[in-house]
């Protein structure tokens, strides 16, 4: 494994939160989770599907939750259709209409989007990690909390689109327009292709700064001086009224506020920590990605916006360690001890947290899409990403053991 060298992120992670956000609203359903006429219908084919919605083009169609996945949906209609949560991993969407469709918190894994039109939808909260969208159009589409890790949109259309709070690692988005995009809180733009994209004056940063001559040409990118554009107001699509959507009140932690050590502040040589002393350790927004951290004692750390993509931290002792705004993409965890761990605003797309102690551990506003709870450990003290407390059903759901306060 390479050194592990302490720097400062360029940006500053910051909570992902959207009202969409997978686990961390309540969503109470008032109607079944989608219409079985269409989906049957669907299935028999593209064809049969868009001669159903070219005989009803005022139809308002409900997929959502539907399991659409390696399906061959090229030249698809599915303009203005809810598929909230729908599952389309490796299906073949090329030149799809999607045109003001509701794909609020949909796995679209690896599908092919080539030049689909997602004009107008709302993809908050999706996952279209690894997708090739190669000409995609999202026009002042709504991508807040999106993932599009790895997700290939060389010269796509992302015209006025809202890319708040995505994450962009390695996205390649050479040629595409940025123009009026949206990009504050983004998680990992430098990481992003944007060789020949075109930003303007309108393009809002991670920083929350309009974008420059000077920084696109740091990032290979042209930039255009254009009028200036009032805020855009993104709507949810059509038919997202069928679902209730509240937020709670949540129960403050007070965050672990140790003594800096000097670990954090200066290189740091090793390339592996296994079994490492570090209780009480500042590594506060340190660059940690892939280290090798197996048993280490990091109780009471400060890892507050520490870059763990992929870290392997299996058995850690992490217990009242702050891991706010962390980003844990990939982390290892499994039977780490979480107890009494602050993870509140921390990125944990695709942890492994089994078997893992989160008892009194605050996910308040993670982010735990396709996150493995199995066999973790949660108390009636846990705090969940809705800023609830998590109760018995919650953890039965995810797979985890549930324990009350008075259980020893």
């Amino acid at each position: 494994m390479p050194t592990i060298i302490h720097t400062v992120m360029k940006q500053n992670p910051i909570v992902m939160v959207s009202l969409f956000i997978a686990s961390c609203l309540t969503v109470n359903r008032t109607a079944s989770a989608y219409d079985q006429e269409s989906f049957s219908t669907l299935k028999k084919g593209v064809s049969a599907w868009n001669s159903m919605r070219l005989a009803n083009p005022e139809g308002a169609f409900d997929l959502e939750e539907a399991e659409l996945e390696d399906l061959d949906l090229t030249g698809v209609n599915l303009g203005k259709t809810v598929l909230i949560r729908v599952k389309l991993n490796g299906s073949k969407l090329d030149m799809a209409d999607l045109k003001g469709a509701n794909l609020t918190m949909a796995l679209i894994k690896k599908a092919n989007l080539r030049k689909s039109d997602f004009t107008g939808s709302s993809l908050t909260g999706a996952n279209l990690q690894g997708s090739f969208m190669k000409g995609a159009v999202l026009r002042e589409a709504n991508l807040e909390g999106a993932n599009l890790r790895w997700a290939m949109l060389e010269n796509g259309d992302l015209n006025r689109a809202n890319l708040t709070g995505a994450t962009l690692f390695e996205a390649n988005l050479a040629g595409a327009d940025l123009k009026g995009a949206n990009l504050k809180n983004a998680h990992f733009l430098e990481q992003a292709n944007l060789n020949g994209a075109t930003l303007s004056n309108n393009t809002i940063l991670p920083s929350g700064k309009k974008a420059t001559a000077s920084w696109s040409a740091l990032h290979n990118a042209s930039f255009v001086r254009e009028q200036e554009n009032e805020a855009m107001t993104y709507k949810t699509p059509l038919l997202a009224e069928k679902n209730t959507i509240t937020k709670t009140g949540a129960k403050n932690i007070t965050e672990n506020r140790k003594q800096p050590a000097t670990a954090a502040r200066t290189r740091v040589e090793q390339s592996s920590f296994q079994n490492t002393n570090m209780a009480g350790a500042d590594f506060h927004k340190a660059d940690l990605h892939k280290a090798e951290m197996k048993s280490a004692k990091l109780q009471g750390a400060d890892l507050q916006g520490a870059n763990l993509d992929r870290a392997f931290l299996k058995g850690a002792d992490l217990s009242n360690s702050n891991l706010s705004n962390a980003l844990l993409y990939g982390a290892k965890l499994g039977n780490a001890n979480l107890s009494g761990a602050n993870l509140e605003g921390a990125s944990l797309f695709e942890a492994d947290l089994e078997g893992a102690n989160l008892e009194g551990a605050n996910l308040k506003g993670a982010n735990i899409m396709d996150a493995n709870f199995n066999n973790a450990t949660l108390s009636s003290e846990t705090i969940l990403p809705s800023g609830q407390q998590a109760t018995p059903n919650w953890a039965a759901r995810q797979g985890c053991r549930f324990v009350h306060k008075s259980q020893k």
